[in-house]
């Protein structure tokens, strides 16, 4: 009996998702989790919530029974690190500054989010600095990032603030360093915080426009056999060799040159999917599907490798997310938009709320879960037709995406953590 008691754990534990990154176990926004609910509030299917010490936008990264996130004070930018119980075991500083700087749209020094390979906890804060910690809150070592941009340099020239989340692949940290001194790509040792290469990423923008200031977060490609960094930001999209960071193909014109915007900024961060890339712009502006089987060098409209276009109805915040050959597109205004991944054929919009959206969709469980900044949190069915299955409201305001891990959701707010069983 106890054999069979430890296997049945054992298979229990095979089929529970760690959320070891900012979007989910592929870095795509899906979990493989089910038996999810579908509804709550203030007082139903909540597990349990903690006061956390100041807001942010950090996703909660969550490994085994450890999660990770980072918040911002009256003084300070803290590391943090809670148990599924809802227990905070310890908290970190990373850096000064004060929650009174936040935009209100919810950008501050904690809106990156923290990753974890089930052995160090990786954190970015937008002061600039990056570094690991064991899971006993244990500093292994830091680099300032604002020094790879300048020598001497102390913060980023970047209007709303660094967001950038690194990706983390394979034992290396993949860093996109996009403002307005300098646009480099870093590769950090995860192990050691040595930099393994920099590389410059060029663009043609001109003098005292907003592109420069990038909020977009970097992903790694891969088809099983070639493997890319994703950049977005500064008018394009472009790909780049792990070995050195040089340039492979870039995508153009989704900040067109003919009706160029001057406030054009990347925030909604690519899919990056095996067989599709999905490039958002911003401002309601141009989003393309990419065929990365067929990229290289300079993708102009109408090239091999570009499968579809559409001029307008971009995610101006939200990345898409691809779900049984669907792309859902949420817009910052609160409309659902879904077309076939591989054609770009619309099949529906509806609008679902009349608030901003600034959290990333989920999918899971054959659903797909969308975080309204207002607290409400709309539950629509994956599929052709729209079906809306719940809104539930929390009173708090959210900007970071839910994370979903061993049957619980978690919801990051400004003033909570909600665990949602």
């Amino acid at each position: 009996m106890l054999r069979i008691a430890l296997l049945c754990l054992l298979a229990a534990n095979v089929h529970a998702d760690n959320w070891p990154q900012w979007r989910g176990p592929k870095n795509d926004g899906h979990s493989s989790e089910a038996k999810l609910p579908t509804t709550w509030s203030a007082d139903k299917n909540i597990t349990w919530k903690i006061p956390l010490p100041g807001p942010g936008s950090s996703t909660p990264c969550i490994w085994g029974d450890r999660i990770f996130l980072t918040a911002q004070t009256a003084t300070e930018v803290l590391l943090l690190c809670y148990d599924t119980a809802g227990k905070e075991l310890w908290r970190k500083p990373m850096g000064t500054g004060s929650f009174k700087t936040m935009r209100d749209e919810g950008g501050n020094l904690a809106s990156a989010s923290c990753s974890t390979d089930g052995e160090r906890v990786y954190a970015m804060v937008g002061s600039g600095k990056l570094a690991a910690y064991d899971f006993d809150g244990k500093e292994l070592w830091s680099l300032n990032t604002p020094e790879q941009q300048s020598k001497g340099l102390q913060k980023f020239n970047i209007q709303f603030g660094a967001h950038w989340t690194p990706a983390l692949h394979k034992g290396v940290l993949y860093v996109t360093l996009l403002d307005r001194k300098a646009q480099n790509l870093l590769a950090v040792d995860a192990k050691t915080g040595a930099v393994n290469w920099k590389a410059e990423r060029k663009s043609d923008s001109p003098p005292g426009v907003e592109s420069p200031d990038v909020y977009a977060s970097p992903f790694i490609w891969s088809n099983g056999d070639q493997e890319l960094l994703i950049v977005h930001g500064n008018d394009y999209c472009t790909a780049h060799k792990l070995t050195d960071g040089s340039e492979v193909w870039r995508v153009t014109e989704i900040n067109p040159k003919a009706s160029y915007n001057r406030h054009w900024r990347a925030v909604s961060s690519p899919l990056v999917t095996p067989e599709l890339i999905v490039v958002p712009s911003c401002k309601s502006g141009v989003t393309v599907g990419i065929d990365p089987s067929l990229a290289k060098g300079t993708i102009n409209p109408g090239n091999a490798a570009e499968k579809w276009r559409h001029e307008k109805n971009t995610p101006d915040v939200p990345s898409p997310i691809l779900v049984d050959g669907l792309l859902y597109i949420m817009s910052e205004r609160g409309t659902i938009y879904c077309y076939e991944a591989q054609s770009g054929k619309p099949i529906y919009k509806e609008s679902i709320t009349n608030m901003r959206h600034r959290a990333n969709p989920v999918f899971a469980d054959g659903k797909l879960y969308l975080q309204g900044r207002d607290g409400v949190l709309v539950v629509v069915k994956a599929g052709r037709t729209f079906e809306l299955l719940a809104k539930n409201e929390l009173p708090d305001t959210f900007t970071a995406s839910p994370a979903i891990s061993n049957g619980v959701i978690y919801l990051r707010g400004w003033k909570d953590l909600y665990a949602i069983k």
